[in-house]
């Protein structure tokens, strides 16, 4: 099959969470025989940035990493038809912008012989519902929510059996433990500082239990505000700037846990959606501590696969027990792995999309015959 994807960014990654699975994805459609073309706005906001935070040399990582992946990049005077001639499956990504969105729909509206999904990795339904509602979706076929309580959302908007739970994953030929162990230390936070969204969560659940347990910290992310450069630097950790997100493996490889502490959004509003750092963290083989979230949908298996601490602490007590107990560390390492090959890789979610595709295939055959 064809499918044509539209993301806001596959070569970058700068506060773009999403790069990740979309890469993976992609890489396994390939590896099955699919043709895919990828479309990114030209000039995106998360490429702009990149460049101006880290320069060029910054896309390095994703190239080496990815040498089969590429993407064309488009603008407002794309031909869609030529775009999406031949395609049998176009996705779009919520992190377009609504005149792409209508544009396609209309498309398929007027004889666009493809299956037209959107596909939603962000909390803006419920924290900007009237934002989402803007785009407008009358000619989509289904909808792809990262979550069960996403989904749900939609199906409250009128989406019905139309809307699809499609959990993240982890790309397992990249996202690994190292093939050979090295002496590790400290702990490490991958992150964005975000909104102000759990500003207040980190100082609780990361500054201050490394601070108080004498823990050599490492943070890495971006649109971390003087004032958070501050709470860093109070709590004796280093700020490590940009990361590459194809870096990652490399990163965790060096440290003895790391923390896992989510936005609030998706510990109120749309809990039990695990974002892309918890599956990284797992595939990857570092031991990780959450603070407190609903695994609502029962992915992982909590104090198995991962830690829980209810307070700080509790992520204290924790952070002391993995730094001086290794054969803690290897169970939860091997715990945690082992969840992800069994179920969450970006080899199952093809086939979970395969499976969406064929489904509303079997639906729109049968309506037209009705």
């Amino acid at each position: 099959m064809k499918f044509v994807y539209f993301t806001h960014s596959l070569a970058s990654c700068w506060n773009h969470g999403n790069a990740h699975f979309l890469r993976g994805v992609i890489r396994e459609l390939i590896a099955a025989g699919h043709d895919v073309a990828v479309y990114e706005p030209e000039g995106s906001w998360s490429l702009r940035n990149l460049l101006a935070d880290a320069g060029e040399d910054a896309l390095a990582a994703y190239k080496a990493a990815y040498p089969e992946l590429g993407s064309q990049t488009y603008s407002r005077n794309i031909d869609l038809e030529a775009a999406t001639d031949g395609a049998d499956v176009v996705i779009v990504h919520e992190w377009n912008e609504e005149w792409l969105a209508a544009a396609l729909g209309q498309l398929r509206k007027t004889g666009g012989a493809f299956q037209l999904l959107f596909h939603d990795t962000h909390h803006r339904a419920v924290s900007d519902p009237a934002a989402m509602r803007a785009y407008d979706l009358s000619g989509y076929d289904g909808v792809l929510a990262f979550g069960a309580v996403l989904a749900d959302v939609y199906r409250k908007w009128g989406w019905g059996n139309r809307v699809f739970t499609w959990h993240e994953a982890a790309d397992m030929r990249h996202f690994r433990p190292p093939a050979r162990e090295k002496p590790r230390q400290g702990i490490v936070w991958i992150g964005n500082w975000g909104d102000g969204e759990r500003s207040a969560e980190l100082e609780r659940f990361l500054f201050e239990p490394s601070r108080e347990e004498g823990l050599p910290l490492d943070v890495f992310g971006v649109r971390y505000p003087a004032e958070a450069l501050d709470r860093i630097g109070k709590a004796g950790a280093h700020y490590g700037g940009f990361l590459p997100n194809a870096r990652a493996p490399d990163i965790f490889a060096r440290y003895v846990a790391t923390v896992h502490v989510p936005r609030r959004f998706y510990v109120t509003a749309l809990p039990g959606i695990p974002t892309i750092r918890v599956f990284e963290a797992l595939a990857c083989g570092i031991p990780l501590v959450c603070s407190p979230w609903e695994d609502r949908e029962q992915l992982f298996c909590p104090g198995r696969d991962y830690l829980v601490a209810k307070d700080g602490a509790e992520m204290t007590k924790h952070l002391r027990a993995l730094g001086h107990d290794v054969g803690l560390r290897q169970e939860l390492t091997a715990n945690g792995l082992a969840a992800i090959r069994a179920r969450h890789s970006c080899a199952h979610r093809l086939k979970e999309l395969l499976s969406i595709v064929a489904r509303l295939k079997g639906t729109r055959e049968l309506e037209a015959v009705a």
